[in-house]
């Protein structure tokens, strides 16, 4: 039997059996689910167990427990790979127990442009501290091991694609975040790195900003090319457990949601997010400090929102942002407070009313630009009751969301009434017009 032996055990994790089980017990201590859902591909850090493991152990908290075998994509630190390197090993040895190799599909990884290296796995720890999690949440899954080195990122997107037919295969993508920066450099170039995670943004990711970018493009783009989404679990670096700030290393986990972002969080977040907003508007007008603590670290994401007020099936007031700059949890929080109290239409919400509000959010996609030569062209492109819409030119802009198709289902009409709260002639158009599509979901 060809196994390989452990070769970072009592330096990035214990190395005793019973110690080992107990820490990864003790990362989970406190570490609840934040939702319901089951993924079958996750992003996790692969520093020692006592700094990035309780981040990792939650994102291994998402993986669905029927996989049967996992990919696990990871840097090759120690050997230098041409393109990426699989192994003739047979299984990999953990002190919880061997882990199998699924052989057949490393083998089918040849037609990829993999090469057995088996001196690439030797002494590579990105693979190794992943091995215990995977022990303790599929003991019986198998693995196929894969070490990058200069691969292209969509020939890790096509190998997940390949096997993403079968609903027994999982993906682990093992990284750590920015290297040996200050806190505060760390933390900017990891906001960045979540940003394009989060955006489905694999072109131009730097090896700076993650040691496995590859594999996390990979992922990106798969992701991407199949209308899904990356959703955080948490970000983190070693000064939480250093307390050094001057030169730390960042972390961060993430799962893979099979539907857009805007669906993901309004399905799962819904009540939360409703009561963000009414809280808001409730601090403003008791006057107290905003405080929101323990919310999912998804919330964290960047995303535009608009928050509407009604009271007895009338506006009350609507304010959003149409472009994801800050966290959704922080956007929500201002446009209710706005809706209430600095929408120029109506005057500030009064403590009487607040009883009376019913508050709707509206998550937005990102916008996407029509692709148009004439008004015509525009018109013929847009789809009522679906697309919001966003225009502007010569200095002037407007926005309506999709519900407004349901006051102006006429497609003329609609763009003659957004020409006209832009401020525009309802019958402007030039060759600087830019137009806008967006979807919505409301909770």
């Amino acid at each position: 039997m060809n196994v390989k032996q452990t070769s970072v055990d009592g330096q990035f994790y214990s190395a005793d059996k019973e110690q080992l089980a107990t820490n990864i017990e003790s990362y989970l201590v406190n570490t609840v689910k934040e939702c319901q859902y089951f993924s079958r591909a996750i992003i996790v850090p692969h520093a020692g167990h006592e700094y990035s493991g309780r981040i990792a152990a939650k994102g291994f908290q998402y993986l669905k427990k029927d996989l049967e075998t996992l990919f696990v994509f990871a840097p090759a630190h120690r050997y230098a790979v041409d393109r990426f390197a699989i192994s003739t090993y047979e299984e990999f040895a953990t002190p919880l127990g061997n882990i199998q190799v699924n052989r057949d599909f490393t083998k089918e990884l040849l037609k990829f442009g993999g090469e057995f290296v088996d001196k690439a796995f030797l002494f590579e720890h990105s693979i190794e501290v992943q091995l215990p999690f995977i022990k303790r949440f599929m003991p019986e899954a198998k693995i196929v091991p894969i070490l990058i080195g200069g691969e292209n990122y969509k020939t890790i997107s096509d190998i997940i694609s390949k096997f993403w037919e079968d609903e027994k295969v999982g993906f682990v993508i093992s990284s750590d975040l920015s290297h040996f920066r200050n806190k505060q450099e760390a933390q900017r170039i990891d906001g960045v790195t979540a940003d394009m995670i989060e955006n489905n943004i694999c072109e131009n990711m730097l090896p700076e900003q993650a040691c496995g970018y590859i594999g996390i493009c990979g992922l990106v783009n798969f992701a991407k090319e199949r209308g899904f989404s990356l959703i955080r679990l948490g970000m983190t670096d070693s000064s939480e457990k250093t307390g050094q700030t001057s030169s730390v290393v960042g972390y961060g986990s993430w799962f893979l949601a099979e539907k857009d972002k805007c669906t993901f969080i309004s399905e799962n977040y819904a009540e939360l997010i409703k009561n963000l907003a009414a809280v808001s508007i409730k601090s403003q007008l008791d006057n107290v400090s905003l405080t929101v603590e323990n919310y999912p670290r998804a919330l964290e994401t960047k995303m535009a929102s608009f928050v509407t007020l009604e009271i007895g099936g009338n506006l009350r007031g609507c304010i959003g942002s149409l472009v994801g700059v800050e966290p959704v949890i922080v956007d929500i929080c201002k446009n209710a407070r706005n809706a209430a109290f600095k929408d120029p239409r109506f005057i500030p919400l009064e403590k009487k009313e607040f009883e009376k509000l019913n508050i709707k959010v509206s998550l937005l996609s990102a916008p996407v630009p029509y692709k148009f030569s004439s008004e015509e062209e525009l018109l013929e492109a847009m789809v009522p009751n679906v697309d919001g819409v966003i225009i502007k030119d010569i200095g002037r802009q407007a926005v309506y969301l999709p519900e407004v198709w349901y006051q102006i289902p006429d497609k003329k009409e609609f763009l003659k009434s957004l020409k006209m709260k832009a401020g525009m002639q309802p019958d402007w158009f030039s060759d600087t017009f830019e137009a806008y599509r967006f979807t919505t979901r409301i909770v």
